[in-house]
């Protein structure tokens, strides 16, 4: 903890989302902090900047990639899940093993990048039966659970809500709401997607607009918490608002940035 001026003791937590393989740069995410946050995403399945990086380059090649990107950003995406499935046929092992031990390879390298203490909630491309079984002492793993850090609440609620991408850890909208209403009043709200919020869920490169919550735009509402943290859109048209009594912050493209987000009080 910092001190401040009248003698006082503050805290100051870094704020990571969507990692994507970003080991190096989250290996010093903590250095000067109380605690790391980290909001999810932290598989590597396809940079839509660098098609030769993630698991699907790996395996397929980097033309393929790029022919899966397009297909993708121009939203034709039964024409992707039909190209990938091709490519897939063509694999020597099962897909979801295949996937897997990817997956496994990233999480080693990974968590053991985590400062301690961190905690951590899932993203969407994340898959959330592998966490406890990477995760070391230090490393505190929440899903629709509370957390008191410095003094104040934490609340945390991972993964993303249906989409036609189809990634690993998305759940239904009741799902998800029941997450929201089981962590409660909290003084800061950490989630992988952000509210439904037109501002915060255009994406201003993909040129499209991603999922949000509407359950927790209504929690943000009704519990005005003094913080609510997410990631999800890489680069969104605006990435900090108020809603009413809450600051709303997208903390942040980790992967591309290698900076974390700081909080202190």
């Amino acid at each position: 903890m910092a001190t401040t001026p009248g003698g006082g003791r503050r805290t100051r937590v870094h704020v990571v989302s969507d990692v994507h393989g970003n080991a190096r740069d989250l290996a010093r995410a903590g250095e000067g902090a109380d605690a790391l946050v980290c909001l999810g995403d932290l598989v590597l399945f396809l940079d839509y900047a660098d098609h030769s990086r993630g698991i699907f380059p790996d395996l397929f090649g980097t033309e393929n990639a790029d022919r899966i990107v397009e297909l993708r950003t121009a939203r034709r995406f039964e024409e992707a899940r039909a190209f990938g499935a091709r490519l897939w046929a063509g694999l020597d092992e099962d897909r979801a093993a295949a996937i897997e031990k990817a997956v496994r390879r990233q999480y080693a390298e990974l968590f053991a990048a985590f400062p301690t203490p961190t905690y951590a909630t899932y993203g969407n491309v994340d898959m959330p039966a592998l966490w406890q079984e990477y995760a070391r002492p230090g490393t505190t793993v929440l899903d629709g659970e509370r957390v008191e850090i410095g003094g104040w609440t934490f609340g945390f609620v991972g993964g993303g809500l249906r989409t036609p991408m189809r990634t690993p850890y998305e759940i239904t909208d009741e799902e998800y709401a029941a997450k929201i209403e089981a962590v409660g009043e909290v003084d800061v709200l950490c989630t992988h997607i952000p509210p439904e919020v037109p501002e915060l869920v255009y994406d201003t490169v993909a040129r499209r607009f991603e999922r949000g919550s509407l359950a927790l735009l209504d929690a943000i509402r009704r519990t005005r918490p003094r913080y609510a943290l997410f990631g999800h859109v890489h680069q969104p048209l605006v990435r900090r608002m108020r809603i009413g009594a809450t600051e709303c912050v997208n903390v942040g493209h980790f992967a591309g940035s290698g900076r974390p987000w700081a909080l202190e009080w």
